[in-house]
C-alpha cells in the first residue's frame, strides 16, 4: 500500500509541474500581449506626431492608420482579457493539484511516523525484555 501513495506522490508532483508549466505559458502570453499593446501604444504617439508636422500628406493618411489601429487595439485588449481569464482557470487548477499532492504527502508522512513509532515501540518491548531478563539471572544467580 505505501507503494502505491509513493506512486500517487510522484505522480502529483508531476501533475503539479505541468500545471506550473501551463501557467508559465499563459503568463509569458500575456507578457507578449502586454508587450504588443505598449508597442501599438508608441506606433501610435509616432504617427500622430508626424500627422501634426505634415497635416498635409501623412495628416491625411492619419485617419484610416488611427480607425485599424482602435481595431487592432480592440482585438489585443480581447486577447488579454481571455488570456487573463485562462491564467485564473490555470492558477485555481494548480492550486488544487498542489492541495492534492499534499494531501499524498502528508498521508505518506504520517504512515511513515506511525511505522517508525511502531518500530520504536516493538525495539523498547524488546530492550525492556532484554534487560527484565538479565535482572532475573543476575537475582536467581546470587
Amino acid at each position: 500500500m505505501a507503494r502505491g501513495l509513493k506512486t500517487l506522490i510522484r505522480l502529483a508532483r508531476w501533475a503539479v509541474d505541468e500545471k506550473r508549466r501551463v501557467l508559465t505559458a499563459l503568463q509569458t502570453r500575456e507578457d507578449e500581449i502586454v508587450g504588443a499593446i505598449a508597442d501599438a501604444e508608441r506606433q501610435l504617439a509616432a504617427e500622430q506626431e508626424v500627422a501634426a508636422r505634415d497635416a498635409t500628406g501623412a495628416g491625411y493618411l492619419y485617419g484610416a492608420f488611427a480607425e485599424s489601429w482602435l481595431s487592432r487595439r480592440a482585438e489585443l485588449e480581447a486577447a488579454l482579457a481571455g488570456v487573463r481569464a485562462e491564467i485564473d482557470v490555470a492558477r485555481d487548477v494548480l492550486a488544487e493539484a498542489y492541495r492534492q499532492q499534499k494531501t499524498y504527502e502528508i498521508t505518506q508522512a504520517n504512515r511513515d511516523r506511525l511505522a517508525r513509532e511502531e518500530a520504536d515501540r516493538k525495539e523498547q518491548a524488546f530492550l525492556d525484555e532484554v534487560g527484565l531478563t538479565t535482572f532475573r539471572r543476575r537475582e536467581s544467580g546470587d
